[in-house]
């Protein structure tokens, strides 16, 4: 039964929310004598697909002419393919990729990112049973020792290797990929080896050993194998069954109900080696007969003017994003009066993941919205991981407050286990990994003994007296740590705090404090921000000398001493923090490829930074909070 959209007590006075079918939002509670509870949906999950391509023959019949993919060529105009052709495009390349003996033991990398070749290659393998790992591109085109790309192609021994622009990967192909591998260019073949061009592929015969091998496509067929990103740790290959993304698109169109509705359109950039984007994003358009525009943009600066372009063009139904995405949006969304128009025009949803959405920025969007269409727009989020497919958790109702991340959705089970005064959450269902790929060891670890899938999130209830209320994040147990006296730091909803209190001026932070009397801060500023509290500073001034000039720390040591005020014991106050002129490295493992920052890594790799923060005599470059030190002193 669908929830009914409701006012409560506090809606009363708002502007109304845009009317939009969404799934039901209860749960059934079992608790345990161990203290351990269990949550999953009184609904069953509705029937799947036996493989993910087979939404594509279903959509290829039933609208041939839909556009599916479209991608901006190079004048800047919309390139198209429709189901029909989409579909004829998949058959004569699985008959090329069927022909080259590839298998799990040979699989295909895709080293470059998201386009039409890209979507078409993937999906060829997917119809024939041919695994296949997308790999994050700045592995590619940003390390310098490429060492992390020489770790996943050891660990997944290709048969063939795609990237677009052969001469734009071609020190990637040379430092990791070795000669015998097969590689696949759509243009610019790298001059010191051997290349097929993707037009080979495509122009081949679809052979009839196509439809017979698709036949045998089943659940428990490999579909990709996804790498992590490492933000606690070093990437792992992830196993992603048919089973897995199928039953993920029912289990997400229960939340969303309104995608079953209306075929969805997506304006979506998230990078397809990651499960939010190839998986949840790209698999929620094919489920159900959708389109999806493929965004060369991104939120970052120089780059977030082509999303804007794109938005500018294709009104979404669905707008998913990450929280720093629809944070550079916003300024746009207040001086574009035909941006607003035409994004509000028929959103139902915006979705955010990855990380905690900033209240402002999520109060703003709604006030531009009313501003707009009268209306708000429900801001929705979950909780999953490339473990799950992703979604396993996912808030189908509006909340006041941004980080609501929902409940079970249909088809999962969750247990939350009591450990060090949190609950972890863990998760079961046909969504769920069967292990990482050639790493027994590390899988049997990833599970307990009924098999729960041990996410490494912690949560907690929004309303402890009304489980269906929906839960909240609660912090990667990995990064939480003990101060000397035995206090436990959690880390997660601490750093949500400290950014939003000094937002726009934080990019991120990082906390030390273990096995130590206080907490400090490592803080990545962002430098655009930082700019403006300094008028007449040179704008090529270098970054360690925009932190270090006087208005810009003062107004850090302001912050610091306001957050110290309002925080309640010694797990929440900042004592002492230092700006850090160094952006975090992706080749030595401070920043995953998605943005995603270490802490581990970033507190080994600037121990001596860590060290100053806590000298006796604190340094000119420690921004100390004065109250606490203060209260210390008498």
């Amino acid at each position: 039964m669908t929830r009914a959209l409701t006012k409560s007590l506090s809606e009363q006075n708002q502007p109304p929310l845009r009317p939009v079918r969404l799934g039901p939002a209860d749960v059934l509670v079992e608790r345990r004598g161990d203290g351990a509870i269990l949550l999953r949906s009184p609904h069953p999950l509705q029937p799947y697909a036996k493989n993910l391509t087979e939404r594509l023959v279903h959509w290829a019949n039933a609208a041939p002419e839909r556009v599916f993919l479209a991608q901006r060529d190079n004048s800047g105009a919309w390139r198209t393919l429709t189901y029909a052709q989409t579909l004829d495009e998949v058959r004569a390349i699985a008959s090329a990729l069927f022909e080259r003996d590839l298998s799990p033991e040979r699989p295909i990398a895709i080293l470059s990112g998201n386009d039409i070749e890209h979507a078409l290659i993937g999906l060829a393998a997917m119809h024939v049973g041919i695994p296949y790992a997308p790999v994050s591109v700045p592995y590619s085109l940003l390390s310098q020792d490429f060492g992390k790309l020489k770790s996943i192609i050891d660990i997944l021994t290709p048969g063939l290797v795609f990237a677009a622009n052969g001469t734009a990967f071609s020190r990637a192909l040379a430092a990791a990929v070795p000669s015998d591998v097969e590689v696949v260019v759509t243009a610019n073949p790298p001059g010191d080896r051997p290349a097929t061009l993707f037009a080979n592929l495509s122009g081949t015969q679809p052979a009839a050993a196509v439809d017979a091998a698709h036949a045998k496509v089943g659940h428990d067929t490999i579909a990709k194998i996804l790498f992590t990103s490492g933000s606690t740790g070093q990437p792992k290959g992830v196993i992603n069954t048919q089973l897995m993304l199928c039953s993920n698109q029912s289990m997400i169109r229960a939340g969303l109900a309104f995608i079953g509705d209306e075929p969805p359109v997506l304006v979506d950039w998230p990078p397809w080696n990651h499960t939010f984007g190839g998986n949840h994003d790209f698999g929620m358009v094919l489920d159900n007969g959708g389109s999806f525009y493929i965004d060369e943009g991104r939120p970052l600066p120089g780059a977030i003017e082509a999303t804007v372009r794109n938005l500018r063009d294709i009104a979404p139904t669905i707008y998913l994003n990450v929280p720093k995405g629809f944070e550079m949006l916003l300024p746009y969304m207040r001086s574009d009066a035909a941006l607003r128009e035409r994004f509000f025009s028929r959103l139902k949803v915006m979705f955010y993941a990855g990380a905690s959405l900033a209240q402002h920025v999520r109060d703003e969007f709604q006030k531009i919205a009313v501003a707009t269409t009268g209306e708000r727009i429900m801001f929705i989020s979950s909780l999953g991981s490339t473990e799950t497919a992703p979604a396993a958790i996912a808030c189908s109702w509006e909340s006041e407050h941004a980080g609501n991340i929902g409940l079970p959705l249909p088809g999962v089970e969750m247990k939350l286990v009591p450990r060090d005064g949190k609950l972890e959450a863990r998760l079961r269902g046909p969504n769920i990994t069967p292990g990482y790929w050639r790493a027994p060891q590390i899988t049997a670890e990833a599970f307990d003994a009924e098999g729960f899938y041990k996410i490494g999130d912690a949560v907690k209830f929004a309303d402890p007296a009304d489980p269906a209320k929906g839960l909240l994040f609660d912090g990667r147990l990995a990064e939480d740590f003990k101060l000397a006296t035995g206090t436990w730091v959690s880390v997660g909803p601490l750093r949500a705090a400290f950014i939003a209190h000094f937002a726009p001026l934080a990019r991120d932070v990082v906390f030390a404090g273990a096995d130590r009397d206080e907490v400090t801060a490592l803080v990545f500023p962002d430098l655009d921000a930082c700019r403006k509290l300094a008028p007449g500073l040179a704008a090529d001034v270098a970054a360690a000398a925009l932190l270090a000039d006087p208005r810009v720390s003062a107004e850090f040591a302001r912050l610091l001493d306001q957050l110290a005020a309002v925080s309640r014991g010694s797990s929440s106050q900042i004592c002492r923090a230092i700006l850090l002129a160094e952006p975090p490295s992706l080749d030595i493992g401070e920043m995953t490829d998605k943005g995603s920052i270490n802490q581990r890594a970033v507190l080994a790799n600037r121990a001596a930074l860590v060290e100053e923060l806590y000298a006796a005599v604190p340094s000119r470059h420690v921004i100390v909070a004065k109250s606490l030190q203060a209260a210390k002193l008498r």
